[in-house]
C-alpha cells in the first residue's frame, strides 16, 4: 500500500516540470498548459469530494482496483494525446481517479492491528509525501533521455503494477454503510457538523499544508535566478532533502499509538514555523535552504499523519468520510498557498514568500495553542470538582 500510494499520486505531479516541453510541442503558450495543471487539481479536488467517500460504501478492494484501471488507461492517453485537448480531458481523469490513494489511507486504518494504527498510516503516509516529492525528480530525468510522452508511459505501466499488486494481496473487507449515495455525501457534511474535533484538525491540516504549497511553488524560481541559476534537474534534487524529512516523520505514527497525538500535533506545527527561518536564508545559503527542506518536510508530514489518525479514532466506520472532509480542507489550504505564493514572489521576492509561509502554520500553531490551554483549564476545573472518596486509602 506504501508502494502504491507513492505510485499514483506521482501521477498528479509528473508534468509540472515539463511545462516547457509540453508547450513547445503543442505549440501553444505556457498559460495553456498552466490551464491543464489546474485541471489536474481540480478534477483531484472533485474527486475528493465525490469518490472518496465511498470507501465507505462499496467493497474497498474492488473500488480501488476499478479506479486505477481508469488511471492507467488515462495515462496511456495522455503519452499518445495527438493534440492538447485530447491530452487536458485524459489528464483530467487521471487526477479524478488518483484519488484512489486517499481511499488507501483510511483503509490502512481499517485493517491494521489494534494499537498499530499510527505506525501503520504514518508508513503509508510516507509512500504518498515521497511520491509528490520523487516525481518531479522522475519527470525531469526521463523526459530528458525519452522525452515527454515516456514520462506518461512510465506511469501508467508503475500504476499497472500497484493495480495488480492490490488486488493480489489486500483483504476483502465488508463495506461500513449501506446509506444511498446522496446521503452518503450529505453525512459528510453532518460528519464537519457533528465533529468539533474533525473541525479543529482540518484547520490545522490546512495551515500545514498550505504552507507546503507557499514553499514548493515558489522555491524552484529561486533556484533558477541568480545567485544559483541551478538546472531544472538540479532544482529536482532539492525535493531529494524533503524525502529525508517524510521519512523521518514515521514516528508521528508511533507516537499517535502512544497517545501523545495532540502534543505531537502542536510541536510538528512549530517546526513548520521555525523552518522558515531557515529557509528564508535560503536565499543566501543553499545550506540552510537544504536543512529548512528536512525539518519542514518533518514538520509537515508529522503534523498530518497527527492529524489523520485522530480524526480516523472518531467514527471508524465512517473513515473515508472523515477523510474527505480532512483532505478536501487540506488541499484548499495548499491552493490557497500555491496562488498567494506565486503572487508574493513577483512582487516581494523570496522574503514576501517566507513570511506567508511561516504565518500559515505559526496561525495553526496558536489555534492549538488556544485549544491547549482550554483543555487544561477543563481538566483542572473537573479535578477540583471530583467528589472525595469516602475511602481514605484512595488518597
Amino acid at each position: 500500500m506504501t508502494f502504491a500510494t507513492g505510485v499514483i499520486i506521482a501521477n498528479n505531479y509528473y508534468a509540472q516540470p515539463l511545462e516547457a516541453a509540453l508547450s513547445a510541442h503543442f505549440a501553444v503558450p505556457s498559460s495553456a498548459i498552466g490551464a491543464v495543471l489546474t485541471l489536474i487539481q481540480l478534477s483531484y479536488a472533485l474527486g475528493l469530494a465525490t469518490l472518496v467517500p465511498l470507501g465507505d460504501l462499496l467493497e474497498r478492494r474492488r473500488l480501488v482496483v476499478t479506479m486505477l484501471s481508469v488511471t492507467v488507461l488515462g495515462l496511456v492517453v495522455v503519452a499518445l494525446s495527438p493534440t492538447l485537448p485530447v491530452l487536458a480531458a485524459a489528464a483530467g481523469f487521471v487526477g479524478l481517479t488518483t484519488v484512489a490513494a486517499q481511499i488507501l489511507v483510511p483503509f490502512s486504518a481499517s485493517i491494521a492491528p489494534e494499537g498499530e494504527q499510527g505506525r501503520v498510516v504514518s508508513t503509508v503516509m510516507s509512500g504518498l509525501l515521497i511520491g509528490i516529492l520523487v516525481s518531479r525528480v522522475v519527470a525531469g530525468l526521463v523526459a530528458e533521455v525519452v522525452g515527454w510522452r515516456g514520462v506518461f508511459a512510465l506511469g501508467a505501466a508503475l500504476t499497472a503494477v500497484a493495480v495488480l499488486a492490490l488486488w493480489r494481496t489486500l483483504p476483502v473487507v465488508a463495506p461500513s454503510t449501506s446509506l444511498p449515495y446522496p446521503r452518503l455525501l450529505l453525512s459528510v457534511v453532518r460528519l464537519i457538523r457533528d465533529e468539533p474535533v474533525l473541525r479543529f484538525r482540518m484547520a490545522l491540516g490546512a495551515s500545514g499544508y498550505a504552507s507546503f504549497g507557499a514553499l514548493w511553488t515558489s522555491v524552484g524560481f529561486l533556484l533558477a535566478a541568480p545567485p544559483y541559476r541551478l538546472s531544472e534537474a538540479t532544482i529536482g534534487l532539492f525535493a531529494l532533502f524533503g524525502v529525508a524529512g517524510a521519512v523521518a516523520a514515521r514516528f508521528a505514527g508511533r507516537l499517535a499509538d502512544r497517545g501523545h497525538s495532540f502534543g505531537a500535533t502542536g510541536a510538528f506545527l512549530g517546526l513548520v514555523a521555525l523552518s522558515w527561518i531557515p529557509l528564508g536564508l535560503g536565499a543566501f545559503s543553499l545550506v540552510a535552504l537544504a536543512i529548512g527542506l528536512v525539518v519542514f518536510d518533518l514538520g509537515v508530514q508529522g503534523s498530518h499523519i497527527s492529524n489523520q489518525n485522530t480524526i480516523y479514532a472518531l467514527q471508524p466506520q465512517a473513515r473515508s468520510r472523515l477523510n474527505t472532509a480532512y483532505m478536501t480542507s487540506y488541499f484548499l489550504g495548499g491552493a490557497a498557498g500555491s496562488g498567494l505564493s506565486s503572487a508574493l514572489y513577483a512582487t516581494h521576492g523570496w522574503a514576501g514568500v517566507s513570511i506567508a509561509g511561516a504565518a500559515f502554520p505559526t496561525a495553526g500553531f496558536l489555534l492549538w495553542l488556544v485549544v491547549a490551554v482550554r483543555r487544561r483549564r477543563t481538566s483542572g476545573t473537573n479535578s477540583r470538582i471530583r467528589p472525595r472518596s469516602r475511602n481514605p486509602s484512595a488518597a
